[in-house]
């Protein structure tokens, strides 16, 4: 059966999408990223966007209804009479050329009326998008209304619902229920399960409802207007601040007051944090002292308020205290990635050997500083164990639980931390339980103001369904427990500070636990960083937020057992084996289930999250054995894609968002020996897509990653592909490998462009490229090889990625000879040093000179040598209306120099370029693809900045006034 085509099918304003989507990774306040820790949550933009245009018709579903429209025809004809004089303009150029014998691109297909006004329709329906995907519209009405509004009209007033079978973070139905969408949510990991029910479950049933404490009701009675839930938030605020306070009464006396020296007034203060480093035994059998495991004595770093702590050794008891300086020499650290030295007497200590230690004498920690906040900002003062007061604990048998041993995502057991209990001081857990048990505490009064308020009387809880009192209480301690996460991450010995903010910064910075050597216990009553009202508060500011209707539903299923209703999916399916959900999830598990176990009993029938089904290929619960990993992850993602196939509604397209990079290399059947690159995540989840009878009709590159970490980690993604399926016909063709490597070879270029131009990231090229290339393989049922058997997505993969690189050779066509020669050397020697004569035999080849390159100021030739000029060698004062040579190379640099120094000097660069500054940007593909073939990770991550600042750049620019000499004039 033929469907209509959606808009998702046909165009998008990617580069509206992506801004968006970048943009909202540095939004915090209110973001329900915020909500709770989740790990790989795609962008609410993104999301918003992409279910948009999957439910809405492509304008070339209705041109001759849109040609009834007598407004729209006419700026149609007139659109169409302009296009129609340029286009035979070309055609007579292109037909005098051919006269001439002068090759000349040819003019393309005549435009057409019709297709004039699709396109004016989509246009209409891009600007819905543009407005959309802003954050600050996400609870606008009039925006979100006329959304709603495409909707229906393109679904016959009869909305589908949505599911994603892999909710994790809830970003896709939370977005589906924000678009009037009845929204479906399942995973198999209770904290995702629980994440989404607080997104799109709790806040439909309590929708408009007045809070119920007693400080509101006392002021509004039950009067006041209460949109969505902000009555919940008004609740969680109220009881935030009285958990803090009953807290403070109860185990206050653990932070005692710090007396601050003259300067600051001399008066006594809460601490905000207290630093400790941990120590191990030296193995030195002559000195065994605890050497204490120091990366960096720096406290503060921020300009103008410098200061490092500074070691004190007690030679004779063998133990080191600190002391605070403002200057002087920084003392030279102790531990770094590769082991560590002792402080006394130097022994050289292996990584290997500090693990052995660690598991043999244990680990403690000695005190290095404590921060307050004086009256000039923050303050750092020495203190000793006798300041911190003992904190006596009960044995806590929730926390007695073993962390994974899987040393890709945690390290704390290398170093003999077996359990929850030892990423926590006895005063922290002192401190949490205490909260926990005020929390639990707190219920019974909520389900009582409830009942007062008057809620309907209903005696379900909220697991059951409920809508009363009692289930009332129930969110609102399931909100009180997120905001006791969110406190946990900087109440534990993972938290660390950040000198170079003055701050301190919870666990989970990547999505690993490593070992901290140096880390941050903060005083969760103090109003800084984890003080438990402050982290309700948080949550709070999210709740009020949320859309609240239509009703969600976030259930905890198996994917492979996904609901039974028809839906339209869209998900974000496990990277193979990139994320430990369950693993990591086991940290924040424990606290909700020591809160909540008994309100969710299904929810938390187990000890730790369920490992058993979860769908990732970890090689740890296999034995080590990779195959029965893979096997594992591939049967397991064939069957959860059997299952989408059953319910999606095939009207519409399947969505799903990958972002995997895995490269391993492999020989394959091909016509040569070479070794290819193939991606195990990418191959194993197409291999489950295409069994399951889906196709992929068109990808989508969307950034969905901080573009910051790219800086830090060279293999970092910047976007996710979207992937656009549909079921694939019975009657699907079989072809032949010849055939399908003629179909990548057509079609491939221009799919690379179109990403090229929407700024798609060097580092994310090779796995976009995948997209559009199993748009190819799949829509033919079996593609053949020589010998007769079936194609396999490993095979393909590597004649993608082959193609790619064709692809971007060919594209060196459009550069200049001396660009094209530099390209060629680069290639080969980098910024180093090569032989004159081989210089001149390129040139030759490339039609070009030594002499002229080192003219145009991209070449230092000298001693029968001949090297690239790095960037930091070029001019700084450079001057290209002066410049008589620009090869492209030459601007590629200048500009990365500039914009190393900023994006201002960039974009003025671009204002004077004009086109060629365009080119550059085609040429950074090409140089990052040598780069990282090559290993050579910093010019890489130059390249890849280069392009992904390019939007902000040019739009910088293009707002600044042109600069003489006029644009022209340097093309």
């Amino acid at each position: 059966m033929t469907y209509k085509k959606k808009l998702i099918e046909v165009a998008l304003p990617l580069e509206a999408i992506n801004r968006e989507a970048a943009r909202e990774k540095s939004i915090r306040h209110g973001h329900p990223s915020t909500l709770h820790l989740w790990w790989a949550r795609r962008p609410l933009a993104a999301c918003r966007a992409v279910l948009f245009a999957s439910l809405v018709d492509d304008p070339s579903e209705c041109v001759a209804e849109l040609m009834k429209d007598s407004a729209k025809r006419k700026a149609a004809e007139k659109e169409l009479k302009a296009r129609k004089q340029l286009w035979d303009e070309q055609t007579a150029l292109h037909t005098k050329a051919q006269a001439s014998g002068i090759s000349a691109p040819a003019a393309g297909p005549e435009p057409k009326l019709e297709e004039i006004v699709a396109e004016i329709e989509r246009e209409r329906l891009f600007e819905i998008i543009r407005d959309l995907v802003k954050w600050d519209n996400s609870n606008d009405e009039r925006v979100l209304d006329k959304a709603r509004a495409e909707i229906l009209r393109s679904t016959g007033g009869n909305p589908p619902p949505v599911y994603d079978p892999f909710c994790g973070g809830g970003s896709i139905p939370l977005e589906a229920q924000r678009l009037g969408l009845e929204a479906h949510a399942s995973d198999l990991n209770p904290v995702a399960v629980l994440i989404n029910k607080a997104l799109i479950d709790i806040p439909s049933r309590f929708i408009g409802k007045s809070p119920v404490n007693a400080e509101a009701r006392k002021k509004l009675g039950s009067s006041g207007s209460w949109v969505r839930v902000t009555g919940i938030a008004n609740d969680l605020l109220y009881y935030g601040e009285y958990i803090r306070s009953e807290t403070e009464k109860r185990v206050g006396k653990l932070y005692p007051p710090v007396r601050l020296p003259k300067s600051e007034g001399q008066i006594s203060i809460s601490p905000l944090a207290y630093l400790w480093v941990r120590t191990v035994e030296c193995p030195n059998p002559a000195c065994r002292a605890r050497m204490p495991l120091i990366r960096s004595y720096w406290l503060s770093k921020r300009e103008g308020k410098t200061v490092f702590a500074s070691p004190v050794l007690d030679a004779s008891r063998k133990s080191v205290s600190f002391v605070i300086k403002t200057s002087g020499d920084l003392p030279k650290e102790t531990s770094s990635r590769n082991g560590a030295h002792c402080i006394f007497c130097s022994q050289v200590v292996t990584k290997q050997m500090l693990r052995e230690q660690a598991l043999s004498h244990g680990v403690d920690s000695i005190p290095m500083a404590v921060v307050c906040e004086g009256k000039n900002g923050r303050v750092y003062l020495p203190f000793t164990n006798d300041d911190v007061p003992e904190a006596k604990t009960s044995f806590s048998d929730y926390l007695a639980l073993p962390i994974t041993n899987d040393r890709r995502w945690f390290s704390p057991p290398l170093y003999g931390l077996h359990e929850f209990r030892d990423l926590f001081t006895d005063r922290q857990i002192k401190v949490l339980d205490t909260i926990c048990e005020i929390v639990r505490e707190l219920k019974s009064e909520v389900e009582t103001a409830a009942r007062q308020a008057g809620f309907p009387a209903d005696e379900r809880a909220l697991a059951e369904g409920g809508i009363g009192a009692k289930a009332y209480a129930d969110a609102v301690t399931v909100y009180l427990a997120f905001g006791v996460n969110k406190a946990v991450t900087r109440n534990c010995t993972l938290a660390i500070w950040e000198p170079g903010m003055g701050r301190l910064a919870g666990a989970f910075g990547r999505q690993a636990m490593p070992m901290t050597w140096l880390y941050a216990e903060t005083n969760p009553l103090a109003g800084a960083g984890g003080d438990i009202s402050g982290t309700i508060a948080s949550v709070a500011e999210v709740v009020e937020k949320l859309p609240s209707i239509p009703q969600g539903h976030a259930t905890q299923k198996n994917a492979a057992n996904g609901q039974s209703a028809r839906a339209v999916i869209s998900t974000d399916p496990p990277y193979y084996d990139n994320i430990g959900y369950a693993d990591l999830s086991d940290f924040f598990y424990i606290w909700l289930r020591h809160i909540l176990g008994k309100d969710f009993p299904d929810l938390f029938g187990t000890v730790l999250v369920p490992k058993n089904e979860e769908l990732i290929a970890a090689t740890t619960r296999f034995g080590g054995d990779k195959v029965k990993a893979d096997k594992f992850f591939e049967d397991g993602l064939s069957h959860a894609f059997d299952s989408m196939k059953n319910i999606h509604m095939a009207e519409y397209p399947l969505s799903l968002f990958y972002a995997f990079k895995q490269a391993e290399t492999e020989e394959v059947k091909d016509d040569t020996s070479d070794a290819e690159t193939f991606s195990t995540g990418w191959e194993t989840m197409l291999e489950g897509l295409l069994k399951a009878g889906f196709s992929v009709d068109g990808t989508w590159p969307m950034r969905t990653e901080l573009v910051g970490s790219l800086k830090k980690d060279i293999s970092a993604l910047a976007s996710s592909i979207l992937l656009v399926c549909r079921l694939r016909p019975d009657n699907a063709a079989v072809t032949s490998r010849r055939d399908f490597q003629a179909a990548l070879k057509k079609e491939l270029p221009d799919a690379l462009r179109a990403m090229q131009k929407s700024n798609i990231a060097p580092v994310d090229l090779a796995q976009a490229a995948i997209g559009p290339g199993m748009a190819v393989f799949s829509r033919y049922a079996r593609v053949l090889e020589t010998d007769g058997s079936p194609m396999n997505v490993r095979t393909a993969l590597a004649l993608i990625n082959q193609s790619l690189d064709e692809v971007l050779a060919e594209q060196e066509g459009e550069f200049d000879a001396d660009t094209r020669w530099a390209l060629a050397w680069f290639d080969q020697y980098g910024f180093t040093e090569g032989p004159y004569g081989a210089a001149e035999t390129l040139c030759t080849a490339k039609n070009t000179s030594v002499s002229g390159m080192v003219e145009a100021g991209i070449l230092i030739a000298k001693a029968g040598k001949v090297r690239l000029l790095k960037k930091e060698e070029l001019s700084a004062t450079w001057d290209p209306s002066k410049d008589k040579r620009l090869p492209i190379w030459e601007i590629t640099h200048h500009l990365i120099r500039r914009l190393e120094k900023g994006e201002s000097g960039a974009a003025d660069l671009i204002g004077q370029l004009g086109v060629k500054a365009q080119v550059a940007r085609d040429l950074s593909y090409r140089l990052y693809t040598i780069c990282e073939r090559r290993k050579w990770a910093t010019d890489a991550i130059a390249y890849n900045t280069l392009v992904l600042s390019w939007s902000d750049v040019q739009r910088l620019a293009a707002e600044k006034k042109p600069t003489a000499p006029a644009q022209g004039e340097l093309i």
